[in-house]
């Protein structure tokens, strides 16, 4: 009798420990700086106006950037749904929370590139994410 029940926690605790937290690809917010970057007279996009959810920390990774080298700037290991390590046509923006990945958006850079000036990452308080059109 006392098998059955131990059997269950080591099993809640092996699916547990196997499943990944869902990530967020997060269209809206490329909707946003879209809208954002047609406007001729915005040069910066505040992403707090923008992002409506919880986070600590959002990096931007160019074109062409390497598994290694996200998980390296994260700090934690994290499965690229973008592809950006062979893709020259978007940049990456991860936001984290508390040490986890919460939500990605896939900027398109048909129209500008984008840049965090020299922040290795931009916080809710210096969030200015810099626009450099075409």
């Amino acid at each position: 009798m006392r098998t059955l029940p131990l059997a269950l926690i080591l099993l809640s605790v092996v699916i547990m420990g196997c499943s990944k937290s869902i990530v967020e690809h997060n269209e809206r917010i490329e909707e946003a700086i879209y809208s954002i970057v047609n406007d001729q007279n915005n040069k910066n996009i505040e992403l707090n106006s923008i992002a409506e959810f919880n986070w600590g920390k959002a990096y931007l990774f160019p074109p062409y950037t390497s598994q290694g080298s996200i998980e390296k700037q994260l700090g934690i290991e994290y499965d690229d749904p973008s592809q950006i390590s062979i893709r020259d046509d978007i940049y990456l923006l991860v936001f984290l929370y508390e040490g986890e990945v919460v939500q990605y958006a896939e900027i398109n850079r048909q129209k500008a590139d984008f840049t965090t000036g020299d922040k290795e990452y931009l916080t809710p308080s210096e969030d200015v994410l810099k626009v450099e059109r075409h």
